[in-house]
Parts: C-alpha cells; sequence; structure tokens
C-alpha cells in the first residue's frame, strides 16, 4: 500500500449543485452535463434537502452561473 495522494483532482467539464441533509455543514457534490438536466436536479432535491448551487466546470476551473 502506498501513501495517499495529496493533489486535488480536477473536476470534469459539466455544472456542479451540493445536496445537504438539512442543518448539515458537508455534502455531496453532483454533476449535470446541461443546464436543464441541473434545472431538473435541483427541483427533484429542494423538497427534503439543502442545495447550493456551485456553478460551471471548464477545464477544472470553476465559473460562476449569474443568470440561474
Amino acid at each position: 500500500m502506498g501513501r495517499p495522494s495529496t493533489k486535488t483532482k480536477d473536476l470534469r467539464d459539466g455544472y456542479y449543485i451540493e445536496v445537504r441533509n438539512k442543518n448539515q455543514r458537508t455534502g455531496v457534490k453532483i454533476r449535470r452535463d446541461t443546464k436543464e438536466q441541473l434545472l431538473l436536479a435541483i427541483e427533484e432535491y429542494k423538497e427534503s434537502k439543502d442545495v447550493v448551487i456551485l456553478g460551471k466546470s471548464k477545464n477544472g476551473k470553476m465559473i460562476e452561473i449569474p443568470d440561474l
């Protein structure tokens, strides 16, 4: 067994949200390919979870989405 890597993983291209249980600090990042799929995922999870929109990832960098 070796040591775990210290380099952070690059995010794949797509739209990201973070879904958390209510009153929790950490959650799970969810990626969708298109903006329409992202909006459907937000509608699905917002009834029972806290949803945080992280933005769009392009070439491993996060780009904000101001028009959601």
